[in-house]
């Protein structure tokens, strides 16, 4: 082969002329791969396209027998087109036929050709099919070589991916991207949601991919990493930013990326190519992504997020886009994927819209999370890889209550969930049914059922559910969707707002509990935590800012005015905290007496049991409150010493294991020695399996999200709680550590005919 100037921008010149070229697909891509061929003074240049059934599909050849294509098929792995599509990654070798994976076609009679150069077609790092040049003489292709054909490669990616290639395909042998794919994830929310994908951060489509000026290309993409720059540097420079440690880590490797040299080199070196500057940072993407998924190191492949999320916002910079407002042209069956969100976002989208949650990060306790829980929407987190699989409108199931996601499903999927979704709505109308009947075991023991809420859209639920009322509101949620701290008087407005809605049933409010995850981007803090929620939150951080406490008390206590008003305070450590708030709640009624205010016509103060100090204190803290509340979700984590939000500890330990069943026996135990009302509220009392826990151990009012209410009612009307009673009294005692209690209480459940 003679060694000749070859290079991309002639490439991409001949393929602009091309693709402007009213042709059919086919003749464009035998035009394509001879003109590639004759640029490249190549022998043979063929493309391959991924099918949605794994298999590679000789689309166009220049060389090889033309009668073989649409015949020739390499199953994914199979062959040198099948490794180079299942690493994405080239291959450059001298003498192909030497290669282990090199597989024999005889019908394309390519058994004369040596050298051979493969490579992927990529897009968002995805393989959509290998594109590849061969020649008789033995010789490695040059880097400039390479480099040509995967410039070339990468813009016949998106002539696929815009479809243009669509009616080449047969019915059941549709091109790899509408190929169905299913993720294995972490069920966050029951629920099973049917609908169109809606990314949370739509990729930027990039449509013009080939520049007329390198050099000013050049000066638009320093520009635009210029930008880019400054807001990382500026997000660092602020002290919110500081105060969460995991959030800073992901800046700082935001920071590494953008002020990284060799990316960019590489997206100059596009640029150079003849690339415009977004379709340079659309084929770098590409390639780092395709490199980085195949890592096994979990450290690096983690980084993947990090990179893409930094390339995403270069585009953004490049194309002049800020993040898009989706609620106009959302679908009416909307799913929303994300690698995460704030509670904030997920309520920029109207709720009538919304039919499920995918999540690529979080944790069943985080925030978004909370917010979708309580307006009952399925929830799957965990789910690597969804956002760059998925496409805007793809049809998707989220499976909430097996933890699975299925995108673009094939249609016998689609019917069975459709039919297990018309079973679950019969099946919400028999809870309804349940709705106005008392929330009595069978053998008469009542038990009061109420539900966790924190924002006006949760009240219309109270009602709906038949809950006994909010055995928790959480007050910070108002915070954390502000833009700013909420005045004395919006305050005061969702209060009365919320105890107008429960019509005389009893609303517990939480005092505001941030601190910790729970960041508010308008709350400066100057010091960085290691250990964020172990640190300066909740009852801590509001008695060292009094002033935001007793704002929050004379709103609430302005708005009970002439009704009940229960107080409980977050994350208390020791008595010594009570007594401080108490001061405060003292010092606001007397303000209000003094100024003639309509007062609570009672006034309760709680205390919620999460740290566990104050499980040495049990009989001091009943006396000191008026009722207690066990948060179950945080006195777990502290009880067990584990991050609940580290996905690699979030199955470790059983709530239900005895030793944590013994804590939970131990308050209820207290509470009935001092006749002090306990509640329970968290993730234990939402399932009807550990809400039938609850009761047995004592537990006679717990609070859960208004959906969880219709199936622990309907469990409890099942329950004997006397003989569960006994069943524990039998076996929580010493020397029973090696008993399996939830395979003991499934057992127990399925003798007595309880519906979990």
């Amino acid at each position: 082969m003679r060694e000749t100037a070859v290079g991309p921008r002639v490439l991409l010149k001949r393929l602009r002329e091309l693709m402007q070229e009213p042709l059919e697909p086919q003749e464009r891509l035998d035009r394509i791969v001879r003109d590639i061929a004759s640029n490249m003074v190549a022998e043979v240049c063929s493309l391959y396209v991924l099918r949605a059934d794994s298999v590679l599909e000789l689309y166009a050849t220049e060389g090889l027998n033309p009668s073989s294509v649409h015949l020739v098929q390499l199953r994914l792995g199979q062959g040198l087109v099948g490794t180079i599509a299942a690493s994405a990654r080239s291959l450059n070798l001298s003498n192909a036929q030497e290669h282990p994976a090199f597989a024999y076609l005889p019908e394309t009679g390519e058994e004369i050709y040596r050298s051979f150069l493969g490579v992927p077609l990529l897009r968002a790092g995805r393989t959509l099919g290998v594109l590849v040049v061969q020649n008789k003489t033995m010789r490695s292709y040059r880097d400039d070589e390479v480099e040509a054909l995967e410039t070339t490669a990468m813009v016949i990616a998106e002539m696929i991916a815009t479809g243009d290639l669509a009616r080449l395909s047969r019915p059941g042998l549709e091109l790899d991207l509408r190929r169905p794919v299913s993720f294995d994830g972490a069920s966050f929310n029951d629920g099973i949601g049917l609908g169109h994908v809606v990314l949370h951060e739509p990729r930027v489509v990039v449509t013009n991919l080939f520049n007329e000026d390198s050099e000013d290309e050049i000066r638009r993409l320093e520009t635009a990493l210029g930008s880019l720059r400054l807001s990382i540097d500026d997000m660092l420079e602020r002290r919110d930013v500081a105060f969460e440690g995991e959030h800073r880590e992901v800046l700082e490797a935001y920071r590494m990326f953008a002020y990284d040299r060799g990316w960019v080199r590489r997206l100059e070196e596009a640029i150079g190519n003849g690339l415009t500057a977004e379709a340079a940072v659309e084929k770098v993407q590409s390639d780092m992504r395709a490199r980085m998924i195949h890592m096994t190191d979990p450290y690096l492949r983690e980084r993947m997020s990090d990179f893409d999320d930094l390339a995403n916002r270069l585009l953004r910079q490049l194309m002049g886009t800020g993040p898009e407002d989706m609620a106009a042209a959302l679908p009416k069956d909307a799913i929303i994927v994300a690698r995460s969100m704030g509670a904030a976002e997920l309520l920029d989208y109207p709720r009538d819209k919304l039919r499920g949650l995918v999540l690529e990060e979080g944790a069943a306790t985080s925030h978004v999370v909370i917010v979708a829980r309580a307006t009952g929407i399925p929830v799957v987190g965990q789910v690597k890889g969804a956002v760059s699989m998925a496409e805007n409108s793809d049809a998707i199931i989220v499976d909430g209550d097996e933890g699975s996601v299925h995108l673009r499903p094939q249609s016998d999927l689609e019917t069975a969930y459709a039919e297990k979704v018309r079973f679950r709505a019969r099946r919400q109308r028999l809870y309804r049914e349940l709705r106005d009947k008392p929330s009595v075991s069978r053998d008469g023991v009542p038990v009061d059922l109420l539900m966790n809420a924190g924002l006006v859209v949760d009240l219309p639920q109270l009602a709906e559910s038949g809950a006994a009322g909010i055995g928790l509101f959480r007050t910070e949620l108002q915070f954390m969707v502000a833009s700013t701290f909420p005045r004395a008087e919006s305050q005061e407005q969702l209060y009365r707002e919320v105890l107008d809605a429960a019509r005389g049933k009893p609303v517990t409010f939480r005092t505001i509990d941030i601190g910790g995850d729970k960041v508010l981007p308008y709350f400066k803090h100057s010091t960085q935590e290691e250990n964020p929620a172990l640190g300066w939150r909740a009852i801590r951080l509001t008695l060292d800012r009094p002033g935001l406490l007793r704002t929050q008390i004379r709103a609430l206590l302005k708005a009970a005015g002439g009704r009940e008003l229960k107080l409980m305070l977050p994350m208390v450590t020791e008595l010594g905290e009570i007594a401080q708030a108490r001061e405060i709640i003292d010092r606001e009624v007397r303000h209000l007496s003094r100024f003639a205010h309509l007062l609570p016509n009672s006034l309760k103060l709680g205390a919620m049991i999460e740290v566990p100090s104050l499980l040495f204190q049990l009989d001091e803290l009943m006396q000191a409150v008026d009722f207690v509340s066990v948060g179950s979700n945080d006195l777990f984590q502290f009880v067990m010493a584990v991050d609940r939000g580290n996905t690699l500890m979030a199955d470790r330990f059983d709530p239900l294991s005895i030793p944590f069943l013994r804590v939970l026996k131990s308050i209820a135990d207290a509470g009935r020695r001092h006749q002090t009302p306990v509640t329970l509220c968290g993730e234990l009392a939402g399932k009807p399996i550990s809400a039938m826990v609850l009761i047995g151990l004592g537990f006679r009012s717990i609070s859960m999200s208004a959906a969880s209410i219709g199936p622990v009612k309907t469990m409890l009307a099942e329950l004997p709680v006397a003989e569960l009673e006994a069943l524990f009294e039998d076996n929580l005692s010493a020397g029973a550590n090696d008993i399996s209690m939830r395979a003991l209480l499934q057992a127990f459940a399925d003798d007595h005919s309880i519906p979990l």
